[in-house]
């Protein structure tokens, strides 16, 4: 009797191991993404992997004069921490200077940012399994923000 529940508590270990260790931090069926203030940018990614939160001043989180603020959350909505972010713009050839604060809070100093015409904000992401990224497009992305609530990779429904 000991051996057979010895047995059967290892088989579920194996198996809880084996579904750990599948998940491919790629969109998951009713995957949902928490949009977090009311004032800042949002995108779901190109892949569903992960979300990103663009805050542009600190009107409602402390992030630093002359810095934006991307947050980056997982498909199970949790806080990306210790990944690479490369932030790109239109017309600046290298890559800004990414710092990570923690609780998957990034800062990128925001002087040199365009502040007129068009121009794109793009945010790659790398972390394990995770590589994924959106494009953040000014200054039409300023006319469409979404209130805070979640979202889902299913046409950005609103579930308030």
């Amino acid at each position: 009797m000991k051996k057979t529940f010895a047995v059967m508590i290892a088989g579920l270990f194996l198996c809880c191991v084996a579904a750990v260790s599948a998940h491919s931090g790629s969109h998951e069926g009713g995957a949902k993404f928490t949009k977090h203030f009311k004032e800042t940018l949002f995108a779901i990614s190109e892949k569903g992997q992960v979300s990103f939160e663009v805050l542009l001043d600190e009107k409602e989180y402390k992030i630093g004069k002359n810095m934006i603020g991307i947050v980056v959350h997982d498909s199970h909505d949790e806080d990306v921490e210790d990944a690479r972010l490369d932030v790109t713009v239109t017309g600046i050839a290298e890559p800004l200077k990414v710092t990570e604060k923690g609780g998957g809070l990034y800062l990128v100093p925001g002087a040199g940012l365009p502040k007129e015409g068009k121009w794109e904000l793009r945010i790659a992401v790398k972390k394990k399994q995770i590589e994924d990224g959106a494009l953040f497009v000014f200054p039409d992305v300023l006319q469409q923000r979404m209130p805070a609530g979640k979202y889902d990779t299913d046409g950005i429904k609103g579930q308030k």
